[in-house]
């Protein structure tokens, strides 16, 4: 994984700390640097990460709907995967008009390669309890693992249309907000596939099933 690139890239701007956000894969790697490095990071903000590294049934079923996935041929293979990010009854959107750019020739191999780290990859969940800074991110399964955790809702959206692509407004003026020092309400990019209401507080993310 590219846990390491992290530290690499800090450190050729000559950050000792600084802030991470990450989407989808991104979110995932950043969720991993924490666990590994906790004291580095001032703050964490994750919108719909891949995944957490908290083993479940529910993760070893997604992982082999993965596997089946990659086993489908080519032009079957990437609109499978992405079908796999979002909800039922969410469509897949076609794809954009025009010539398909030379880099999507490699995107197979490349979500392949990164299934894999993700999966092979471990966390220990207590290394989450670790990081003390502030937190936004993914819900009910982190929420008691961070010292300090905060959820926003975006409606309407999923994770092929995600909050910083629809609302960057919104994400960016979240995000000051979580970075202000001495701040300790916050606000937290998370696109979700159902309707919901959240309820936010220091430290918790409560989720409640719309009527």
């Amino acid at each position: 994984m590219e846990v390491e690139a992290i530290s690499q890239t800090a450190e050729a701007a000559g950050l000792d700390q600084f802030h991470l956000y990450g989407h989808s894969g991104g979110g995932a790697i950043a969720l991993a640097y924490v666990a590994a490095h906790p004291k580095r990071v001032l703050s964490l903000a994750v919108d719909e990460p891949a995944y957490d590294f908290l083993d479940s049934p529910e993760s070893r079923s997604y992982w082999r709907e993965i596997e089946a996935a990659a086993t489908l041929p080519e032009r079957e293979r990437m609109p499978a995967f992405l079908k796999l990010q979002l909800g039922p009854g969410v469509p897949l959107a076609p794809p954009p008009a025009g010539p398909t750019p030379p880099w999507m020739a490699n995107r197979p191999a490349g979500v392949r390669a990164l299934a894999t780290a993700l999966e092979q990859h471990h966390v220990d969940p207590g290394s989450y309890r670790q990081f003390a800074a502030y937190w936004l991110g993914m819900r009910d399964r982190l929420a008691g693992l961070f010292p300090d955790f905060t959820a926003e809702r975006y409606d309407g959206l999923h994770h092929l249309n995600t909050s910083h692509q629809a609302e960057p407004g919104r994400v960016a003026a979240a995000l000051r907000r979580h970075w202000a020092p001495k701040t300790w309400r916050s606000c937290a990019p998370q696109s979700l596939r159902e309707p919901a209401d959240v309820s936010v507080g220091r430290g918790r993310s409560v989720h409640r099933q719309g009527a």
